[in-house]
């Protein structure tokens, strides 16, 4: 089992990309959902209402933030405004109004762009608790090949056509595992110098329906076909395991995986 591909996501809700490694601290990747849209009254933006959101692809260069040939300098710290995730309330470092300007014009709507605060320290639920940034609930989404493979399987059996891994816009992906979810069976794993343990079963919503190229909605797969055989007890659908970061330091595409614990 190895870590087949890892990937951030530098602002929640928009387009990520692929790294070969990444430094991994008690939130989750380095920068991966640290910064995050919102609208004028501070809740934060996601692909459920704004599928456009996929398409906006922004990467990290130095201590800015480029996309579409613009560059907007990070402002690690400076005046706080409140935002809002679900049922989280807490803050954001505002980053400015040529940042505010741009995604504003390119969703049409009126945001702003902020980022966590030094100080943050926003905790968890889960199995194992820990630290996060602005993603929706824990520090990391893991999901292996075989998973994937099983559900499309199931989705062209039904007519329809096989998805891409990025409709669940997962961190790290493993590939080796041969039967589909044996990642919901891992309590405690150690991939490079990290160890992570696992907090919950991901429960998916609508944004696995967008297509993270186009920022178009184009569903009803894979959700339809989750359905047939992915319920937990409360009715959600369920895909992937979201993990807590127990000890920091560095994941690498080609890590092996090392399961110290499984589910009894």
């Amino acid at each position: 089992m190895i870590v087949a591909g890892l990937r951030v996501h530098p602002v929640k809700g928009c387009g990520g990309y692929p790294v070969a490694s990444s430094a991994v601290d008690l939130t989750g990747l380095r920068d991966d959902r640290m910064m995050m849209l919102v609208d004028d009254e501070g809740v934060f933006l996601s692909q459920r209402k704004v599928p456009e959101m996929a398409a906006l692809r922004p990467s990290l260069v130095d201590s800015s933030l480029s996309i579409g040939g613009e560059s907007f300098p990070i402002v690690p710290d400076g005046p706080r405004v409140p935002v809002v995730v679900h049922a989280w309330h807490g803050s954001g470092v505002d980053q400015g109004d040529a940042a505010a300007a741009y995604f504003s014009d390119a969703l049409g709507k009126s945001v702003r762009l902020v980022r966590t605060p030094p100080d943050l320290r926003r905790e968890t639920t889960g199995e194992t608790t820990g630290l996060v940034g602005y993603a929706d609930g824990n520090a990391l989404l893991v999901l292996s090949l075989s998973s994937l493979d099983g559900l499309n399987e199931r989705i062209v059996e039904r007519g329809g056509e096989p998805v891409p891994m990025d409709r669940f816009r997962p961190n790290v992906v493993v590939s080796g595992w041969p039967e589909p979810h044996t990642e919901d069976r891992v309590r405690r794993v150690v991939i490079g110098d990290v160890e992570l343990a696992y907090a919950k079963d991901c429960v998916r919503c609508a944004v696995p329906m967008v297509d993270q190229v186009t920022g178009q909605k184009s569903g009803p797969e894979p959700i339809r076909s989750l359905a047939t055989y992915r319920r937990d007890d409360d009715g959600g659908v369920t895909f992937g395991m979201k993990a807590q970061v127990v000890r920091t330091g560095t994941i690498a595409v080609g890590d092996e995986l090392d399961v110290l614990e499984w589910r009894a």
